[in-house]
């Protein structure tokens, strides 16, 4: 008894000395500790207060009705959207909260009829507008109040249903989506639009139905090019990948080689392998390549030389919950495959993200996430997992639909707008 009393009175002295020690120099430790949690949220915090004082206006665009251009067009748009990308020094960082704004491209169906949509800080509404009637003259745009004012402002109820999900990669970022170029009919040669698809999927809703589909961007400099050239070098057979390990697994895999190779050492002297010797016969690499890997050689090496944009994209279905069908959704989903290369990269729903929710407290969890991508949408932030597009990826998934596409769920111009003739009498 007396030698546990004894254990618990030096344990109280440590600790009384230990107390006495950090009251000396709390006011050093302590700032060193919390700094990266108060750094994060202190540029959060300013972000938001920055973010408060940009205007956006929302711009829908009615495509022209003949239109024969090919969405290569779209690019330039893209490539001066790049250009606003602004470096920012430590205090306009750290203490204005500024950022690079951004974009949203946004098609919105509802009661049969698709709306196609650019969301735009208000200083550059003019680059938008320039840009589009520079490649496309006939088109027409106009300012419109923001269509996510059109339903109740808390999504769910009991009127109306939810259904969403953001959208991810299923490869890695460098590779490339299937592009417009690859959209080409063998025997005729001729386009076929995949934004075909997409108004199909979006416009087939009935009445009290909505869906929504965004794409918001934000350009990137060129720093992330070397992630995509290092992919180029590995899938060239120029650089091997490789496996990070502990340091456990080291000393284990390190014992494990020397044992192997002791007892044969024991026999015959070893052969020490040159620093960068090259293997005897080794084929060229167009013989190394399948045709699928060659296919994803050129398509990288082409996406990575483009100005590129760190994107998030997801879709939401609204609806009263009379009208309810989320065989809507599945159609959507089979839109945005045409976009699939198993050779190349694909989108799919991020599961994370998606409105589903089993086992335990279903129904809270659920309707915790159906609110959560709800008020992301109207606040077209890029929260959750990201992914990077080229401007050649963003002109095959976003672009004026070419006339073949004869749905009648598209709003176009009406009727094509001229100059007067010059010779009228005044």
């Amino acid at each position: 008894m007396e030698l546990l009393l004894g254990t618990f009175q030096g344990m109280g002295a440590d600790i009384a000395s230990a107390w006495r020690f950090f009251s000396l120099v709390w006011y050093v430790v302590l700032p060193i500790m919390f700094y990266p949690i108060f750094l994060l949220l202190w540029v959060d915090h300013i972000q938001i207060k920055y973010a408060g004082t940009i205007e956006y206006v929302l711009l829908e665009i009615f495509p022209p009705q003949n239109l024969e251009k090919s969405p290569k067009i779209m690019e330039s748009l893209y490539s001066a959207m790049a250009g606003i990308l602004s470096t920012f020094n430590v205090l306009e960082e750290f203490i204005d909260g500024k950022f690079t704004t951004k974009f949203s491209l946004e098609m919105m169906g509802e009661s049969g009829v698709v709306h196609l949509y650019i969301r735009t800080p208000k200083p550059y509404r003019n680059l938008v507008e320039s840009h589009l009637y520079a490649q496309y003259p006939d088109v027409e745009i106009r300012e419109v109040e923001d269509y996510i004012y059109d339903v109740p402002g808390v999504m769910p109820n009991k009127e109306w249903d939810l259904w969403g999900t953001d959208m991810q990669l299923v490869g890695p970022d460098p590779l490339p989506i299937k592009t417009y170029d690859f959209f080409e009919e063998d025997i005729t040669g001729k386009m076929i639009d995949p934004m075909a698809g997409l108004i199909e999927a979006l416009g087939k809703v009935g009445m009290d139905q909505k869906t929504w589909f965004q794409i918001v961007i934000v350009p990137l400099n060129e720093s992330w090019s070397k992630e995509g050239h290092e992919l180029v070098e590995e899938l060239a057979g120029r650089k091997k990948k490789v496996k990070k390990v502990s340091v456990i697994e080291g000393v284990v895999g390190g014992v494990g080689e020397f044992a192997k190779n002791i007892i044969p050492a024991l026999f015959q002297q070893p052969v020490w392998a040159k620093k960068g010797e090259e293997k005897a016969g080794e084929d060229p690499l167009d013989l190394r390549l399948t045709p699928g890997e060659r296919k994803a050689l050129e398509a990288l090496e082409a996406n990575v030389g483009r100005n590129v944009f760190k994107t998030k994209m997801r879709f939401v279905y609204l609806g009263r919950r009379e009208q309810f069908n989320k065989s809507v959704v599945s159609s959507f989903i089979g839109g945005i495959k045409q976009f699939a290369d198993m050779n190349l990269n694909s989108f799919k729903p991020d599961n994370t993200s998606k409105t589903f929710a089993n086992f335990f407290a279903r129904e809270t969890r659920l309707r915790y996430r159906q609110r959560k991508i709800f008020r992301r949408y109207k606040d077209r932030d890029t929260d959750g997992k990201t992914f990077i597009l080229s401007t050649k990826e963003l002109a095959s998934v976003f672009h004026m639909p070419d006339m073949v596409v004869q749905s009648p769920y598209l709003r176009r111009v009406d009727a094509k707008k001229s100059s007067a003739p010059a010779n009228l009498p005044v």
